[in-house]
């Protein structure tokens, strides 16, 4: 079978990993960086495009490539091309995946320094108000940025991203010190997280309520033990994806699989 993967996340890899190790097929994944391409192609893709891609590149590429099945794995919050990705396979009639990582259980997590908001602006006003001292630290990724500077000071701030291009360009428009930008390289440990608190005197950490593999439970952890607030960004409710279409582990995948194929 050919696979359109709509990649860029740790799902996508191990997605990729799998249906190479279980089936006979072809992948071509797309993602928004040169570095999400390179861990696709490690992975074992086939093929990678790496820049975002508009509705209708999308559905050139999947008709002139002759592709079976359409598999959206990027990131909980990428709301725009979940709903781009849902609303091709309703218009082309044709087999859809989403694969939803399931949210984070905190049954046995001490949750009292978590502060959850439903935008990022949000975050960003309530950091001004409740929060006037001390560090920030943003592992939120750089295209979220700039809603919380609206509210936070340049010289608080310290952005966890990727140093590619892109990242860095909107650090330098939206005037970020680059001293103050930490580069990233997947999910960070417990201790890791801990000696960056300590390191940039960090009294808040931004995040958003990415599941385990975004690697939540090990900042809450270390904020837990720094005695920091955790502003936790929830969700975002995608309207348009059908449940019928959603899985959130790679058994569900293979159940959908086989039923297609």
């Amino acid at each position: 079978m050919k696979i359109f993967l709509l990649g860029g996340t740790k799902d996508s890899v191990n997605i990729i990993e799998h249906v190479k190790n279980n089936y006979e097929a072809y992948i071509l994944t797309t993602t928004t960086t040169e570095y999400g391409a390179k861990l696709a192609l490690e992975g074992g893709s086939d093929e990678t495009i790496a820049r975002p891609l508009l509705k209708d590149e999308i559905i050139k590429i999947f008709i002139n490539g002759d592709f079976d099945i359409l598999i959206d794995a990027t990131h909980p919050f990428a709301e725009h091309i979940t709903q781009t990705s849902a609303s091709i396979a309703k218009e082309l009639k044709i087999p859809f995946i989403r694969f939803e990582r399931p949210p984070i259980n905190l049954e046995n997590i001490d949750t009292s320094r978590i502060h959850y908001a439903n935008s990022f602006d949000e975050a960003g006003k309530m950091i001004e108000s409740n929060f006037p001292k001390g560090n920030v630290m943003h592992f939120a990724g750089a295209n979220t940025m700039e809603e919380v500077l609206k509210h936070v000071p340049t010289e608080r701030f310290y952005p966890r991203i990727l140093k590619v291009a892109g990242s860095l360009e909107k650090c330098e428009k939206l005037n970020v010190n680059p001293d103050h930008i930490i580069p990233m390289k997947g999910a960070a440990s417990k201790q890791e997280n801990i000696e960056l608190i300590e390191k940039y005197d960090a009294s808040v950490m931004i995040t958003k309520e990415s599941g385990e593999i975004g690697g939540v439970i090990e900042k809450i952890d270390a904020a837990n033990e720094k005695d920091i607030a955790i502003i936790m960004i929830q969700r975002p409710e995608i309207a348009g994806l059908n449940k019928n279409d959603m899985v959130s582990n790679l058994d569900e995948l293979d159940i959908k699989l086989k039923s297609f194929f």
